[in-house]
C-alpha cells in the first residue's frame, strides 16, 4: 500500500511517502514560509521522485492536530482535495501520538510529547511507548505546565520531546532531576503519522474525509473573541 502522510502542525512540518511498512522518503523543512507555501511543493518533490501521482496512491494520513491552528487548516484542506479527486482513503493521526510513536524504543518506555500552544500552554500527553503498541497514561489535551506536570509520575524516567519542552525544560529537571530525558530530536513526524495511519486504513479505521476536522483542545482566539 502507497500512503501520502502530511503534518502541519507545527512549523517544522513535513511530508512522507510510504509503502507498506517502509518509509520511501520525507520531506521535513524548517521555515519561517508557511505552509501554504511549501506544503505542495514538497508533496510534488517526494511523488515525482517515485514517479507517482497523486491517483496513483493507496490512502493518505494527516495529523488533524493539536497544533497551530492556522496549520492545522492548511494541512487538513489540502488531504481533503486528495481524498475528493481520488476516492481514497484517509487516516487522522494525533500528532502527540505521531511524536511518541518517534521516540519508542525495544521495550516500553514512557514518552511525554509537548508542543507549544502559545498562551502559556502546551498541548501535551503521556504515553507509554512500546516496540508495536501506544498506552495513554495522561489524556492529550491542553494544559498549564504546572497541571501537566502535577499528574506526571515520579518513578519512573520519562522521555519529553517536542518544542514545547522549550516552557518545562528547568521545571521538568527541577522536579523530575535525572528521571527527566529532554529530546534534542528533530519534530519531523509525517513518517510517524504515515506509519500509525497505516495501520489504522489496515484495520478498518480510516475516517471519511467530511469528517476530518482540527483536533484544537481548546477555543480560537476568533472563537474566544466572540
Amino acid at each position: 500500500m502507497r500512503l501520502l502522510a502530511v503534518d502541519t502542525t507545527t512549523p517544522s512540518g513535513s511530508v512522507a511517502l510510504l509503502e507498506d511498512d517502509r518509509v520511501l522518503g520525507e520531506v521535513g523543512i524548517e521555515s519561517p514560509a508557511t505552509h501554504s507555501t511549501r506544503l505542495l511543493l514538497s508533496v510534488d518533490i517526494l511523488l515525482k521522485s517515485h514517479g507517482l501521482e497523486i491517483g496513483g496512491l493507496d490512502g493518505f494520513a494527516v495529523s488533524p492536530g493539536p497544533g497551530s491552528f492556522t496549520g492545522l487548516r492548511i494541512g487538513l484542506s489540502t488531504v481533503k482535495a486528495f481524498v475528493f479527486a481520488t476516492g481514497k482513503p484517509v487516516a487522522a493521526v494525533s500528532s502527540l501520538a505521531a511524536l511518541a510513536w518517534k521516540h519508542r524504543g525495544g521495550k516500553p518506555v514512557l514518552v511525554g510529547p509537548m508542543l507549544d500552544a502559545k498562551k502559556g500552554e502546551i498541548y501535551a500527553a503521556l504515553y507509554e511507548a512500546g516496540p508495536n503498541a501506544l498506552r495513554a497514561i495522561i489524556p492529550e489535551g491542553a494544559y498549564a505546565p504546572e497541571e501537566y506536570m502535577g499528574r506526571l509520575p515520579h518513578r519512573r524516567t520519562i522521555l519529553f520531546a517536542g518544542h514545547g519542552l522549550d516552557l518545562c525544560r528547568r521545571r521538568l529537571t527541577a522536579l523530575l532531576g535525572d528521571k527527566a530525558c529532554l529530546s534534542e530530536r528533530t519534530s519531523f513526524i509525517a513518517a510517524e503519522v504515515g506509519r500509525l495511519g497505516l495501520e489504522d486504513l489496515r484495520r478498518g479505521r480510516g475516517v471519511d474525509a467530511s469528517a476530518l476536522e482540527p483536533r484544537y483542545h481548546r477555543r480560537s482566539q476568533a472563537e474566544e473573541g466572540r
